[in-house]
C-alpha cells in the first residue's frame, strides 16, 4: 500500500466542486497529493496546477488524510463507514482505495471548511456588540474621573480648615495636661521634702535625751522611702537643714544610721552574753528599720551558731571518759540532736525573720547555720571515723580478694565437695580458720546500719532546709564502698556454705520431703541480703546512695550469683551419661534440676522484693513509682522516680540474665534426660503392635494368647502411661511448677512430631480396623500427656487432624473437602492425602 500526504490550503475565495466527478486539484485551493520519495506508486504529483485524471488513481490505499476531516466514505465492498474522530484523518485517508473514497474525503473537507467559515462569520458579526460595550466602559471611566476630582476638591477646600482647628485644640489640651502634671509633681516633691524634714528632726529628737531607739529607727525607715534624687536634690538641701542638723539631709541620716547600727550591735551582743532573749529580739528587729538588714542577719546568725556549737560540744563532752557511751548509735544520735537543734531554730525564728526582714531573708541565716552544721557535723563524723577505724576498714574491704568466687570460675577449681570454712584462696601451709579474720562481717554490718541511720537523719535535715552541703560525701562514700564489699562478700560466703537439699530421688517408690522449695541454700541467703541491703539504702533517703548501691547489687547478682550457678550447672551437675549410650547419673540429674529451680525461685524472690517497693504508675511517662510507704523517704517526684527506676532496672536486668540461663538449662534437661528416656518408652509402647490385623485377627490373637480383646486394644495407651509416669512424675515432683511447665511444653512439641511421623509411616499399610486402633491408641497417648493441663493438647493439633482425616467416611470427607472453611487446617495437602491413604487398598 502506498501512502500519500494530503495538504489542505484554505483561502478566502475557495472554490468548491459539487459535481459527482473528481475536480482538478490545485495547490492554492484544492488537494495536493504528494508521493513520498520512498513510495512505489505510479501516482506522482505533477506540481502546481497539475491535473490527475480519475482513471489514473491507484487502488492502493492512501496513508494519510488532513487532520480533522470527519467524513463518511465507501470501502471497496460498497459499505458506508463512519469517519473517525478529528485527529484521525490521516488513518482514514490511508484507507482510500478508489475515486469514490477520495470524493468522500473531499466532501468532508468541504464540510469542515463550511463549519470554520460559519464560526468566523459569527465572530465578525459580534464585533458591533463588542464595540458598543467598550464605548460604555469609556463613558463610565469618564464619570468616575469627575467624581474623583470632586472628592479631592471637597477634601482640600472644606475639611482642611476643620482639621487645622482640631489640631490647634489638641495641642492646647496637651499643654494644659503637661502644666497640670508639673504642678502635681511639684506638690509631690514639696510633700516628700516636708516628710524628709520631719524625719530628720524626729531622728535628732529621738536620739537626744529620750533615747527612744525604736522611734529613731522608725523615722529612719520613713526617710528611706523618700526617693534618693529628692533627698539629695537642691531643694531639699536648701529647705531641710536646720540649726540642730546643719548638714545636708542625706549626710545627717547616714550618720544617724551608722551611730544606731553600732549601738544596736553592742546592745545585741551584750544581750546575747547575758542570755536576755527578749532584749536580743528587741534589737534584732531594729536592724532592718535603719537599712542594715545584712548586719542584723549576720549578727543573728553568729548568735544562733554559738548556741549550735555549744550544744554539739556539750553532747560530745558528755561522753568523754566513758567508752561505753560511744557504743551503738551514739554518733548517729549526736548528729540527730545537732540537726534537730538547727531545725528548731529555723522553725521557731523563721516567722520573726520573715515578719521584720521580709520573705526569703531566712536563707542568709540558714547559710550561716549550714556552715556551722558542716563544722560541728564534721567534728562528729571525723570523731566517729577515727573511733570506728573507717579508713582502715575501707582499705581492708577494697583489698579483699574474694578468693572463693575468683577461683570458682577458674578451670582448675576443685569440683568435688564444697568448702564450708576454709577459702580456696588460701595457699601454702598457713590456712586461715576463716576469711572473716581480715574483715569482720558483723562489724561491717553494724557500721552500715549506723551510716544508714546517719544518712537518713541527714536526708531529713537537708529536705527540711531544701538544700545539700558537702558533709554528705563523708558518709555516702564509705557507705557505698562498704555496701559493695558487704554484699559481694555475703554472696561469696553464701556459696561457700551452700548445700543441696537432701533426700531427693527419681524413684517413685521413695518419698521426698515436699515442704519448702527445692533449691540450694545460697538462694535464700543471697536474697535475704539483697532485701536487707535495699532496705538500708532506701532508709538513707539519699539519691547518691541509690545511684551507687542498686546498680552494684545488679552487677554482683549478674556476675557472681548467676556466674556461680552457671559454673555449677556446667562443671558439677551437668547431666551427661557416664558411658556412651547410657543415661546420666541420678544425682547429677537431681542437682541440675535443683539449680534450675534455684534460678526460677531467685527470679520470684527478687520480683517480690522489688514489687513490695515499686508499683506501676498510671499515666506517668516513666511507668513506675515507689510505694506509698516510701513517699516520706523520697518526697520529691524526681527522686522518687529515680529510685523506682533504679529498682525496676535491677529486677529487669537480673530476670533477663537468669531467665536466659534458666531456659538453656531446661533445654539441656530435655535433651540429656527426657528425650533419651522417651526412646525406650516408645519402643516398649509399640512393641508387637500390628495395625494390619482386622477385628477377627485381633480376636484370634487374643484367643491364642488367652488374653482379653479389650486388654490387647488398650495395651498401647497403658504401656505409654506407665513409661510416661515413670519418666515425668519424678521430675515433676522436684521441679517448680513454672519450670516443669516449660519442660512439658518442649517435650510435648517433640512428642507431637514423633507421633505425626509415626502416623504417616503407616500410610498404605493398615487395615480399616487398624486405622481405628491407631486413632484410639494415639488419642490415648495425647490424653496421658495432657492430663491436668488442657493447653498441652494444642501442640497435638496436627496429630488430631491426621487421625480425623484417616478415619472419616468418604461422603463426610467429600463434604468437608468442599467446605474448606469448616476446619482451620494445620495439615498440608500432601499430609491430607497420606492420611486418607492410611488404609491399604
Amino acid at each position: 500500500m502506498v501512502g500519500f500526504r494530503v495538504r489542505r490550503h484554505v483561502g478566502s475565495a475557495m472554490s468548491r466542486s459539487t459535481d459527482d466527478q473528481l475536480a482538478p486539484a490545485y495547490v492554492d485551493n484544492s488537494l495536493n497529493l504528494e508521493a513520498p520519495e520512498s513510495s512505489a506508486s505510479n501516482l506522482v504529483s505533477k506540481g502546481p496546477g497539475s491535473y490527475v485524471p480519475p482513471g489514473q488513481i491507484s487502488s492502493s490505499p492512501m496513508s494519510a488524510l488532513p487532520n480533522g476531516v470527519p467524513s463518511r466514505y465507501s470501502t471497496t465492498d460498497g459499505k458506508d463507514v463512519k469517519p473517525n474522530p478529528a485527529g484521525s484523518s490521516s488513518s482514514l485517508l490511508g484507507d482510500v482505495c478508489s475515486a469514490a473514497d477520495l470524493r468522500a474525503a473531499l466532501e468532508a473537507l468541504h464540510e469542515r471548511e463550511s463549519d470554520v467559515t460559519a464560526r468566523l462569520d459569527s465572530l465578525v458579526a459580534s464585533q458591533p456588540d463588542l464595540t458598543r460595550h467598550l464605548g460604555r466602559l469609556d463613558l463610565l471611566r469618564a464619570g468616575l474621573g469627575a467624581q474623583v476630582i470632586a472628592a479631592r476638591s471637597i477634601s482640600n477646600d472644606m475639611l482642611s480648615s476643620a482639621a487645622a482647628t482640631a489640631g490647634r485644640l489638641s495641642n492646647r489640651v496637651k499643654e494644659l495636661d503637661l502644666e497640670k502634671s508639673r504642678v502635681e509633681d511639684t506638690l509631690g516633691v514639696v510633700d516628700q521634702v516636708a516628710e524628709l524634714k520631719a524625719c530628720v528632726n524626729g531622728v535628732i529628737g529621738s536620739m537626744g535625751a529620750p533615747q527612744d531607739w525604736e522611734a529613731a529607727a522608725g523615722y529612719l525607715d520613713r526617710a528611706s522611702r523618700v526617693p534618693e534624687e529628692i533627698a539629695k536634690g537642691a531643694f531639699a538641701t536648701s529647705i531641710v537643714p536646720s540649726v540642730e542638723a546643719p548638714d545636708p539631709p542625706w549626710v545627717t541620716l547616714e550618720t544617724a544610721r551608722e551611730s544606731l547600727c553600732g549601738l544596736f550591735l553592742r546592745e545585741f551582743e551584750k544581750a546575747a552574753e547575758d542570755g536576755d532573749g527578749a532584749k536580743v529580739t528587741r534589737f534584732f528587729k531594729l536592724f532592718p528599720l535603719i537599712g542594715r538588714t545584712d548586719v542584723g542577719l549576720d549578727v543573728y546568725g553568729r548568735y544562733v551558731c554559738q548556741g549550735v556549737a555549744g550544744t554539739a560540744r556539750a553532747t560530745l563532752k558528755d561522753s568523754v571518759g566513758s567508752l561505753g557511751g560511744k557504743e551503738g548509735f551514739f554518733y548517729a544520735n549526736a548528729l540527730t540532736r545537732l540537726f534537730e537543734h538547727i531545725a528548731q531554730i529555723v522553725e521557731s525564728h523563721g516567722g520573726l525573720v520573715k515578719r521584720h526582714y521580709g520573705a526569703g531573708k531566712m536563707v542568709r541565716v540558714i547559710e550561716r547555720l549550714q556552715m556551722e552544721a558542716d563544722v560541728q557535723g564534721g567534728i562528729i563524723v571525723d570523731t566517729w571515723s577515727d573511733e570506728r577505724g573507717i579508713d582502715r576498714m575501707i582499705t581492708d574491704v577494697k583489698s579483699y580478694p574474694f578468693s572463693f568466687l575468683v577461683q570458682s570460675f577458674l578451670p582448675q577449681a576443685p569440683r568435688s565437695g564444697t568448702p564450708r570454712v576454709n577459702s580456696p584462696a588460701v595457699a601454702g601451709g598457713n590456712p586461715r580458720s576463716s576469711e572473716d579474720e581480715g574483715v569482720n562481717m558483723k562489724e561491717v554490718d553494724g557500721l552500715l546500719s549506723e551510716i544508714a541511720l546517719m544518712l537518713g537523719r541527714w536526708s531529713l535535715y537537708t529536705r527540711f532546709l531544701s538544700g545539700k552541703c558537702m558533709m554528705s560525701a563523708k558518709l555516702t562514700t564509705p557507705y557505698n564502698v562498704m555496701t559493695t564489699f558487704f554484699f559481694r562478700r555475703s554472696v561469696e560466703k553464701a556459696f561457700q556454705l551452700d548445700e543441696y537439699p537432701a533426700g531427693l530421688s527419681l524413684r517413685l517408690n521413695k518419698s521426698i520431703d515436699g515442704h519448702g522449695p527445692i533449691i540450694i541454700t545460697a538462694v535464700d541467703d543471697v536474697m535475704y541480703i539483697v532485701n536487707t541491703v535495699i532496705q538500708k539504702s532506701m532508709s538513707t533517703s539519699q539519691r547518691e546512695v541509690i545511684a551507687s548501691v542498686i546498680p552494684t547489687i545488679g552487677r554482683v547478682l549478674g556476675s557472681d550469683f548467676i556466674g556461680m550457678v552457671q559454673r555449677k550447672m556446667r562443671d558439677e551437675s551437668y547431666p551427661k551419661p557416664a558411658v556412651h549410650g547410657g543415661f546420666p547419673p541420678e544425682d547429677k540429674i537431681i542437682q541440675f534440676i535443683v539449680l534450675i529451680n534455684s534460678l526460677d525461685l531467685a527470679n520470684e524472690y527478687l520480683s517480690r522484693i522489688i514489687g513490695s517497693r515499686v508499683v506501676i504508675a498510671q499515666g506517668q511517662a516513666n511507668g513506675v513509682a515507689l510505694h506509698e510507704s516510701f513517699k516520706d523517704s523520697f518526697p520529691f517526684d524526681k527522686d522518687n522516680a529515680f529510685a523506682a527506676n533504679a529498682l525496676h532496672s535491677l529486677e529487669t536486668s537480673f530476670v533477663n540474665k537468669s531467665s536466659e540461663l534458666l531456659n538453656e538449662g531446661i533445654q539441656v534437661l530435655f535433651t540429656q534426660v527426657v528425650k533419651l528416656r522417651l526412646r525406650p518408652v516408645f519402643s516398649d509402647t509399640f512393641r508387637d503392635v500390628d495395625y494390619t490385623l482386622n477385628e477377627q485377627d485381633v480376636a484370634d490373637v487374643a484367643e491364642q494368647n488367652d488374653e482379653n480383646v479389650k486388654d490387647i486394644l488398650d495395651q498401647v495407651p497403658r504401656r505409654f502411661e506407665h513409661g510416661w509416669d515413670q519418666l515425668m512424675r519424678p521430675i515433676a515432683r522436684i521441679m517448680t511448677p513454672g519450670t516443669f511447665s516449660t519442660l512439658l511444653d518442649i517435650t510435648t512439641r517433640s512428642l507431637s512430631k514423633i507421633l505425626e511421623k509415626r502416623i504417616l509411616s503407616y500410610a498404605g499399610k493398615t487395615s480399616a480396623f487398624g486405622a481405628v486402633r491407631i486413632e484410639r491408641d494415639f488419642t490415648g497417648i495425647v490424653n496421658v500427656v495432657s492430663r491436668g493441663d488442657y493447653r498441652v493438647r494444642e501442640a497435638f493439633g496436627k496429630v488430631t487432624q491426621l487421625l480425623m482425616v484417616a478415619n472419616m467416611e468418604d461422603d463426610e470427607w467429600e463434604e468437608l473437602a468442599n467446605d474448606e472453611a469448616a476446619v482451620e487446617w494445620v495439615l498440608t495437602e500432601e499430609e491430607k492425602r497420606k492420611a486418607r491413604g492410611l488404609v491399604k487398598g
